[in-house]
């Protein structure tokens, strides 16, 4: 048999195997998230940040559309005077009172919480005397004012105060998201490496310490997608809180299905050449992984 005849390939690759020269660029499949161990950290930087940025983007979205315009409304119907101050609420006006009411939030002000103001919105901040309330369908947050906390609750200081500040607490919320983002997700990988190398080296799969964070950074990103994608959905009211609940967690399920699944699209660490064996199959030197020799084939 000459050398023309048997041109081996550096691997056996399994049905799951990306070929040799995949390009690392989406992760949306499993094999997609397996080509970014061998991609650059650049470019799973990259790559996080777009998705980041995206993240970031539809939660600006959101606000903008279901809370800031009931902030918006709520700041018009207060008082012309009050505060809060030594931690107790200065109010000049009725209670319980609405102050703005949409679907996804409403303020409410009920100073003693005898709860006749109702609850119609996903969430509601309800102000009393000496604490405010924050209710969803979870259940009711009870937080007392802080003593040392002196705020304006008043419609003469706080509307040119919200339209000045608006921008910068938009700007603001979204370098925040991003970065909060990107930097749990690297503190994510940092954790998860362990098991997608334990995976790889059960599983005969050619994957180092090194390439096994990559993977597992890039196996976080279609859950954030999945929840990107919840957000949007949820801003339309197309999913009610329930799903969108549900798809929070979900999204954590579908990380830990590609940090398990991709390790298996990569090329196997030992092939089965004439004169190699696989020392986690127990055959000898020149033989394949069913024990027939490899020699005269």
């Amino acid at each position: 048999m000459t050398n023309d005849e048997y041109k081996p390939s550096s691997v056996q690759h399994s049905t799951l195997d990306p070929q040799s020269s995949s390009f690392a660029w989406q992760p949306l499949t499993p094999r997609g998230v397996a080509a970014f161990a061998t991609a650059s950290l650049g470019r799973i930087g990259f790559v996080q940040l777009i998705v980041a940025l995206l993240a970031a983007t539809t939660v600006i979205w959101f606000l903008r559309n279901a809370w800031f315009p009931t902030v918006q409304e709520a700041i018009k119907h207060l008082p012309a005077h009050g505060d809060i101050h030594g931690g107790q609420l200065d109010w000049h006006g009725d209670s319980p009172a609405h102050l703005a009411e949409g679907l996804f939030l409403s303020f409410v002000v009920d100073l003693n919480h005898a709860g006749q103001a109702g609850r119609v919105a996903h969430l509601q901040v309800e102000l009393g005397t000496a604490d405010f309330k924050i209710c969803s369908l979870l259940g009711c947050v009870t937080l007392r004012y802080p003593k040392d906390w002196v705020a304006a609750l008043n419609r003469t200081e706080l509307e040119p105060w919200w339209g000045a500040w608006k921008p910068a607490i938009t700007a603001m919320i979204f370098l925040t998201t991003v970065l909060v983002l990107m930097v749990t997700w690297w503190l994510m990988a940092t954790l998860y490496w362990v098991p997608v190398w334990i995976i790889a080296l059960y599983e005969n799969r050619d994957l180092s310490l090194k390439e096994s964070w990559k993977l597992a950074a890039a196996a976080l990103l279609p859950g954030a997608l999945l929840q990107t994608a919840a957000i949007f959905f949820y801003g339309l009211n197309l999913i009610d809180p329930i799903r969108f609940g549900i798809s929070t967690i979900l999204h954590f399920a579908v990380g830990w299905f590609y940090l398990f699944i991709s390790p298996l699209c990569q090329p196997r660490r030992f092939a089965d050449l004439p004169g190699k064996a696989n020392p986690f199959s127990g055959a000898p030197p020149g033989t394949g992984t069913d024990g027939k020799s490899n020699h005269g084939r």
